[in-house]
């Protein structure tokens, strides 16, 4: 910053105060990207942030009965499968459920990945 100011001092043109800043922000912009984030993964629904429940993030089980299938799910697709049922919503919002059924499949909560920057 105080290369700018000196620059200001000294007639300096607009461009080249300009072509500093982004070189400058280009720099900061790298170092940032270059850290790796930090993944940590919940696998106990008590830790799990609230608003993380049903997002991509998290990973549900299904058991299709009928079937006899295994598959996994996001949150998404969970809040999805659970429908209008918005009292099972609530109580994974509060913690208090870690699985329900609907007519042919099992759902269970698996895990949430959380990214640290």
């Amino acid at each position: 910053m105080k290369d700018m100011e000196q620059m200001l001092l000294n007639n300096a043109s607009l461009d080249e105060l300009i072509r500093m800043k982004i070189e400058e922000e280009f720099k900061t912009e790298l170092k940032t990207k270059k850290q790796k984030p930090e993944v940590v993964t919940l696998t106990d629904l008590k830790e799990v942030p609230r608003e993380k429940i049903f997002t991509k993030d998290s990973t549900f089980r299904v058991y299709n009965r009928k079937n006899k299938t295994e598959t996994f799910i996001d949150g998404v697709q969970a809040d999805a499968m659970i429908g209008l049922k918005n009292a099972i919503r609530e109580q994974f919002l509060n913690k208090t459920l870690t699985a329900f059924s609907t007519d042919d499949t099992f759902v269970k909560f698996e895990s949430t990945v959380i990214k640290n920057v």
